[in-house]
């Protein structure tokens, strides 16, 4: 499981080197391989051990495809979805279109999120994060089955 905050930086090639205890668990679950990919609903990447990945592509194959939302998310999630390694130091490569999407820059976020890590840029995450934050809905936003849990 994936949990937890990180400040990382991306080098000028689009390498980010895994924090250790991420590496160790996605070295664990993946042997180093992994799919990132767009998050459809914010401007963050998402990263998956390859066999969590393949459950959710999976999943998401069965979607009608004649929904024109189910054809959206795949071609939005499936569709941008790259494969990746990690390399002997514990990093691998962005690609370029994934950059951009997220505006990726040199000072970067991770954030656990059980089966997959999160990749923000420093000034998007800020932003979202101020967003959560600041909610003046507070628990009435809430999912219902969230508002059943107890911390």
């Amino acid at each position: 499981m994936f949990r937890g905050i990180h400040s990382v930086n991306m080098d000028a090639k689009g390498r980010l080197a895994i924090p250790a205890r991420f590496r160790d668990l996605l070295g664990e679950a993946s042997s180093g391989q992994l799919v990132i990919t767009i998050d459809p609903v914010a401007r963050c990447l998402a990263v998956y051990p390859l066999p969590y990945w393949e459950e959710i592509q999976a999943k998401i194959e069965k979607l009608p495809s004649l929904n024109p939302n189910a054809k959206r998310m795949q071609r939005l999630f499936i569709g941008h979805a790259s494969d990746c390694e990690l390399d002997a130091n514990g990093r691998f490569l962005i690609p370029p279109p994934l950059r951009a999407y997220a505006s990726l820059e040199k000072k970067l976020i991770l954030l656990g999120q059980g089966q997959k890590v999160e990749i923000w840029s420093d000034e998007n995450w800020q932003t979202q994060l101020d967003s959560m934050l600041d909610a003046s809905d507070g628990l009435e936003s809430l999912p219902e089955e969230m508002q059943s849990l107890s911390f």
